[in-house]
């Protein structure tokens, strides 16, 4: 068997092509100059980033004869059983999840006490660290805190968090980044001119984004898709055979799911169906799509993102037309579906409701715009505006559920002797249609629960620049309830803002029977257009209403 893998091929062998770990490579090539070598190194990551690459480079240096240097020769015996993996004395490489038992360990750390055979060090490179058992890893602390001078161990892992800190304290930790598409991207181009493979800019994308910043599964695809078209790849090529879905897919998707259109987005589902393209994978890449347009909204520019020059514009321009808070609010409410897609048996299903429920976003109106008047868009929006606003759509809901309509505000009964102290006397105005219905609203925009009291009353009657409140005799509800000084001032505040800041105000009693103190604030809350409006979207009704002073 001749063929080499592109991956075993391209696999580092010094420092210098070790891809994206930049901050690693000068932390450890300046420990090697400076003579500064630690007992044990931890190194964690992703797969395929350079972990034990990085391990196997850092015990070539250690050991090169020219050493200890950040440059090994690859030359001397040292290095050439190393990279060959042969030098098994000197150099022990470990797969923890085979050798995971404590007596396993125990004889490791035995045959650890005696210095190497040839070499400068004795390096031990145990990778997949998280997989040895809880004993074992009890059994690699002594050794590790205290060993030999001759003696580095450098540890691997994917899963720094099984790790206990009993070893973590007794390393030096190194933490491999995924690598950035930019730089992935331009090493496969590197190795595809030194192959001999002709692939375009566009199906080096999809390789690199199919690759999630592993450049072990960036190489491995290269030579997969090299071998598919003959040492040539098309884009075509690339996206089916990596299951990548065309982008145009995607903007279509977002352009109907900002704008409400549930039957394109049904359509998009029953697609990705027929296509046969696993729902999670694209569920998660669409995702990904919200994101790279949360980022044009945000003002980024679309040379930092992952996307050629075709479908940015495109993107941009929509993502700048929906605006930062749709997208915000349109992410969260995806990321909400992502565990259930991810756990859900039915995965076509999953994503299908997500989305649908995605495209019910842009019909939604925020409840303090919908209690300042405005209704929520579409037709049935305007017909329940009209409704709530009309003068016999209160009498017309009330009479529906049984109830009573609400009174009318009038002023045709003379005032009675005053019960309260008047304001002081003012100049005379003049009321205008509906004034009693502007002062109700300045009232309850300052104390909801004294508007409610106040339309209990019989009537408001205002004249000659002074305001009525008419109560039945013996009725002494408003009358405590105005006795409070907060309330008169809320009054008079409202009186003010209504008629002007002359206008004073008294209570009158009057035979006509008034509410009752149950029925008053839940007449106001029948009566007011905008709750009026909240009952006929939702199809409810007022059971109570709570006085929470």
């Amino acid at each position: 068997m001749t063929y080499q893998v592109l991956a075993r091929k391209w696999r580092p062998q010094d420092f210098s092509g070790v891809v994206g770990q930049k901050p690693i490579v000068t932390a450890l090539s300046n420990a090697l100059a400076e003579d500064r070598i630690a007992q044990a190194y931890l190194f964690s990551g992703i797969r395929g980033i350079g972990k034990t690459s990085a391990a196997r480079i850092f015990a070539k240096a250690l050991n090169c004869e020219q050493g200890p240097s950040a440059s090994p020769c690859g030359d001397c015996p040292s290095c050439q059983e190393i990279t060959a993996g042969t030098n098994v004395l000197d150099v022990i490489e470990v797969d923890a999840a085979t050798y995971s038992k404590v007596e396993q360990i125990r004889e490791l750390t035995e045959s650890l006490k005696y210095g190497p055979a040839r070499d400068r060090y004795k390096v031990v490179i145990l990778d997949e660290i998280h997989r040895l058992s809880r004993q074992a890893f009890d059994a690699l602390l002594k050794i590790v805190e205290e060993p030999p001078k001759h003696l580095v161990f450098i540890f691997a892992t994917t899963e720094i968090e099984s790790v206990p800190a009993t070893i973590l304290s007794r390393c030096q930790e190194f933490r491999f980044r995924r690598v950035a598409f930019e730089e992935l991207s331009e090493h496969l181009e590197k190795i595809a001119a030194a192959e001999g493979i002709d692939v375009g800019p566009a199906a080096l994308r999809l390789i690199a984004r199919a690759s999630d910043g592993s450049v072990r599964d960036a190489v491995a695809l290269l030579d997969q898709l090299a071998t598919f078209g003959s040492g040539k790849i098309e884009e075509d090529d690339a996206a089916g055979v990596l299951g990548g879905v065309d982008q145009k897919l995607f903007r279509d998707l977002l352009q109907a799911i900002l704008g409400g259109d549930s039957s394109s987005v049904s359509e998009t589902i029953r697609h990705v169906e027929l296509e046969g393209w696993d729902p999670r994978y694209v569920f998660t890449e669409f995702l990904n799509y919200c994101r790279t347009a949360l980022h044009l909204a945000l003002g980024a520019g679309s040379e930092s993102l992952d996307l050629p020059g075709e479908e940015s514009e495109g993107l941009t321009k929509l993502a700048t037309t929906s605006g930062y808070e749709n997208l915000l609010r349109l992410l969260h409410l995806l990321l909400q579906s992502e565990e259930i897609v991810r756990r859900s048996e039915s995965g076509i299903l999953a994503v299908e409701i997500a989305w649908l429920r995605a495209a019910e976003l842009p019909k939604l109106i925020a409840i303090e715009k919908l209690l300042h008047g405005q209704t929520p868009p579409g037709p049935a929006g305007k017909a329940q505006s009209k409704e709530a606003t009309s003068p016999t759509s209160s009498a017309r809901t009330s009479a529906a559920k049984g109830k009573p309509p609400p009174p009318a505000p009038t002023a045709t009964a003379s005032p009675a002797p005053s019960l309260a102290e008047a304001a002081p006397p003012a100049s005379t105005a003049v009321s205008a249609p509906g004034d009693t219905d502007n002062f109700l609203e300045h009232v309850s925009r300052r104390n909801q629960a004294l508007a409610a009291h106040l339309t209990g009353a019989p009537r408001l009657h205002y004249h000659d620049g002074e305001l009525s409140i008419c109560v039945t005799p013996g009725d002494t509800w408003i009358r405590d309830r105005l006795a409070v000084k907060k309330h008169r001032l809320t009054l008079e505040e409202a009186l003010a803002a209504t008629w002007g800041s002359d206008t004073r105000w008294r209570l009158v009693e009057s035979e006509e029977p008034a509410a009752t103190v149950e029925e008053a604030p839940q007449r106001e809350s029948i009566s007011d257009p905008r709750v009026q409006t909240v009952l006929d979207i939702f199809g409810g009704s007022v059971e109570s209403v709570e006085d929470n002073e």
